[in-house]
């Protein structure tokens, strides 16, 4: 007996088919059967989503798993259980773990530690260069046999321009795209926010916003002579916008994503809470003009994907002095709501335009499943019930960790159900119940 579901009553948004309207939703063995209006049940059960939003499964392109290694922090499980209440129905882990994912061998750990989760998708991401070093390069094949889709050695910047030129190089005969976190730790060393007033005023040490956009121009330009794929990782300042929407007008291969703590808060916040160190985050909170242009550059195009940039800590990391507390703040639990609520709701983006940035894009940039759902695609959906309003609570996430600057926060617009080849792995209803 084949298994079904129907979504009745949502507004159906599908950027990839030009879809926005009150439609119902039939899911059947785990894939879309049939888009329509009053759709007959069949004889499948019928979940009413009226005033909510059905979309294609929003995708986080860059998340922090911590496992192997720092299974302090998060795990694969708890990880994955954080991602389906917020939302999403997939995540990439980034390859900064302990050992490094460098090797066939850790990138078969994740995948098989996320099928014994059997909650979202995770997509690995293979280390650029052995031990995240920046020196030699490591095996991308072996690694994509695995289940990597994309390279990056995430926190670690390539410095050398001639790697990352042949990290390019490697990457494009394989179909992958090269993800960069774009800094120069000549500029940015010992630094632990962003360089301008408010750093001085609280006698920390700023890191300038060039020593981003200075490696932006770098990466464009070298994608722009090898013809290859390069991602630009949590896009943070206005001269790094200005260059990926200046590459992407000459036709390079480059892509940008920026994450909801960018788009919202500016450095002033660090002075404002007083040291918090849920403020501290790399790249650092930038100035309002960084913060307006970054916005700007989401709403144009020139920066294709939200990401969360997911990165849990324990609170021994974070509970110390500010210049020496952890980098990173987590995210795939307030994602959603801050998006619809402060982004949206304020008319920076029209709803569809979010769907597109959560989902659409970010399946397109890594040649990841989904992003649409036609008749016959895999049945990976995101409800969202726009008219739910609650607090951010950091005390129920599912993650382990709680490092959030927006605890606390009342936002309008949170998951309802987060279903994966048509199984539900997240329910507000039943969660609320229980």
């Amino acid at each position: 007996m084949s298994e079904r579901l129907l979504l009745r009553g949502g507004r159906v948004i599908d950027p990839a088919r030009g879809v926005d309207g009150a439609f119902d939703l039939m899911i059947e063995n785990g894939r879309v059967a049939e888009l329509g209006p009053k759709l007959p049940p069949r004889g499948a059960p019928v979940r009413d989503v009226a005033g909510c939003l059905v979309a294609p499964g929003f995708i986080d392109i860059h998340v922090h798993l911590r496992e192997p290694g720092r299974e302090d922090k998060e795990t694969i499980a708890t990880g994955t259980r954080a991602a389906a209440r917020g939302g999403f129905t997939a995540v990439c882990a980034m390859p900064n773990t302990t050992p490094v994912n460098d090797s066939a061998a850790v990138t078969r750990f994740v995948m098989d530690r996320a099928r014994e989760a059997r909650s979202v998708r995770v997509y690995p991401i293979g280390a650029i260069t052995k031990g995240s070093l920046g020196e030699e390069l490591a095996e991308y094949a072996d690694m994509q046999k695995e289940g990597a889709v994309a390279v990056s050695d995430d926190g670690r910047p390539i410095g050398s321009a001639l790697v990352f030129r042949r990290a390019l190089e490697y990457a494009k005969g394989l179909g992958l795209v090269v993800i960069d976190h774009c800094e120069d730790p000549t500029l940015s060393h010992g630094c632990c926010m962003n360089e301008g007033p408010v750093a001085t005023r609280l006698g920390l040490r700023g890191a300038p916003a060039v020593s981003e956009s200075v490696i932006v121009e770098r990466d464009i330009a070298l994608a722009e002579l090898t013809g290859g794929a390069c991602h630009i990782a949590h896009l943070s300042t206005a001269a790094a916008v200005d260059a990926v929407r200046r590459g992407k007008a000459r036709g390079v291969r480059v892509t940008a994503e920026a994450t909801p703590h960018h788009l919202l808060l500016t450095d002033d916040l660090v002075r404002e809470r007083e040291y918090d160190t849920s403020t501290k985050m790399n790249p650092p909170l930038r100035n309002e003009r960084d913060r307006l242009a970054v916005l700007a550059g989401l709403k144009d195009g020139t920066i294709d994907c939200i990401a969360t940039d997911h990165a849990p800590h324990s609170v021994d990391d974070k509970r110390v002095e500010f210049d020496q507390a952890a980098f990173g703040v987590v995210g795939l639990e307030t994602a959603v709501p801050l998006m619809i609520d402060r982004v949206v709701g304020a008319g920076h983006l029209k709803l569809a335009q979010l769907v597109e940035r959560m989902s659409t894009a970010p399946a397109r940039v890594l040649g990841l499943p989904g992003g649409r759902l036609a008749p016959g695609d895999v049945a990976d959906v995101t409800v969202v019930d726009l008219k739910r309003r609650a607090r951010v609570d950091p005390e129920a996430f599912a993650s382990k960790s709680r490092n959030t600057p927006f605890g606390g926060l009342e936002l309008v617009g949170w998951p309802r159900l987060t279903l994966v080849g048509g199984r539900v792995v997240f329910d507000a209803t039943e969660s609320a119940a229980g």
